[in-house]
């Protein structure tokens, strides 16, 4: 019987292994060049407009804390940036802006409008093609309950604080500087009117310009609904490994048919609903998807990057994806040379073959030319 186990044991470990092997690789150029940072920073968000300029949000330093009567402002810790579509730098978006803090995506919408997700102010701002202030979803908290010094013991009410709200730890970089969800004690995704977010990380929208924001690094594994005015429509998610639940939203995108596509993770997953929520499938088999982008065009492909893990470099690879969810092929691996992958958090793909990679350990925005 053990003999007959441990012959089944390996024949799985076998199709395993040849399952993995019969991706193919893709073969692509890259070009780390074209552009070039005011400040540099990690890259945690790189998206293109219908002229095909290039906009990069960076996490350029930290962010400035200023103490007011009854609420904290952080501000300063990340920049917007826009370059022609020859890499000229041609201004920067935002300055001095309330929400921008910590940097983790930027994405443009079909109308050239421009959108930024901050994980460190809770808010996702539009700014239109000219960079004008447009829109605010979500908001900072009402107050923030400063952590304790050196020396200074917690008190209880900053123990529950921190606990409800999934605060990095004292000195921790994590989140940046935004504090909680601002859910003011309310069940964290209840879908309330108005609720706050914790930390969110991507934004879509779908053919009628309803906004659909991932609402996921922080506690709330959830996905946000409003439509195209910012009114609330509905929330769905909560946290777990069901259908229609999610352990660490990375990434969302939506397709020509208004399907809403997911980054989940933490169960090493992308799933697949349409605009109201209801579950339709599950595409596994990417590893761990970070960075999502659905490509234009009559037949789209969704790509999607293999998270890198936090301890190592054995990870970093994108995938070519159907959207019936048939892995179509990978490219790249994890490193610091050109081609190479350090994080990628962004991905812009306006069309099947040319896409913009956005890396976080390494700094800079690839321009990647699949050959195939």
């Amino acid at each position: 019987m053990k003999r007959t186990l441990s012959l089944l044991v390996a024949a799985a470990l076998c199709s395993a292994a040849l399952v993995a092997q019969s991706v193919p690789e893709i073969s692509y150029d890259a070009n780390a060049d074209i552009i070039s940072l005011p400040s540099y920073g990690e890259v945690a968000g790189v998206a293109t407009n219908s002229r095909g300029h290039v906009f990069v949000y960076a996490r350029t330093g930290h962010a400035v804390a200023t103490l007011g009567d009854e609420r904290t402002f952080y501000h300063g810790g990340s920049r917007l940036f826009q370059f022609d579509q020859a890499g000229k730098f041609v201004r920067e978006i935002g300055q001095g802006v309330y929400a921008i803090n910590f940097a983790q995506q930027v994405r443009v919408d079909p109308q050239d409008n421009v959108w930024i997700v901050d994980a460190g102010s809770n808010q996702v701002v539009k700014f239109d093609a000219d960079g004008r202030f447009q829109l605010v979803l979500g908001r900072k908290p009402e107050n923030i309950t400063l952590r304790p010094g050196p020396g200074v013991a917690a008190t209880a009410a900053d123990a529950a604080f921190l606990a409800k709200s999934g605060a990095p730890p004292a000195g921790g970089g994590g989140g940046g500087g935004g504090g909680g969800g601002g859910n003011a004690g309310r069940p964290a995704g209840s879908g309330i009117n108005g609720d706050g977010f914790n930390r969110p990380s991507d934004v879509t929208w779908d053919r009628n310009g309803n906004i659909y924001i991932a609402d996921g690094f922080g506690t709330n594994n959830r996905i946000a609904k409003f439509d195209k005015n910012g009114d609330f429509v509905k929330t769905w998610g909560s946290t777990g490994s069901a259908q229609g639940q999610f352990n660490g939203i990375r990434g969302i995108a939506s397709d020509a048919a208004g399907n809403i596509y997911v980054a989940d993770a933490g169960n090493k997953r992308i799933q697949v609903f349409d605009g109201e929520g209801a579950f339709k499938s599950s595409i596994a088999n990417i590893g761990s998807p970070q960075a999502i982008c659905i490509s234009g065009g009559a037949t789209q492909f969704l790509y999607s990057s293999n998270s890198n893990d936090p301890e190592s470099m054995d990870a970093g690879e994108i995938y070519k994806v159907r959207l019936n969810g048939q892995v179509v092929g990978k490219f790249g691996r994890a490193g610091k040379l050109p081609k190479e992958f350090g994080m990628v958090n962004a991905i812009d793909c306006r069309t099947e073959n040319d896409l913009w990679v956005g890396e976080v350990w390494n700094w800079r925005a690839q321009k990647i030319t699949l050959r195939r």
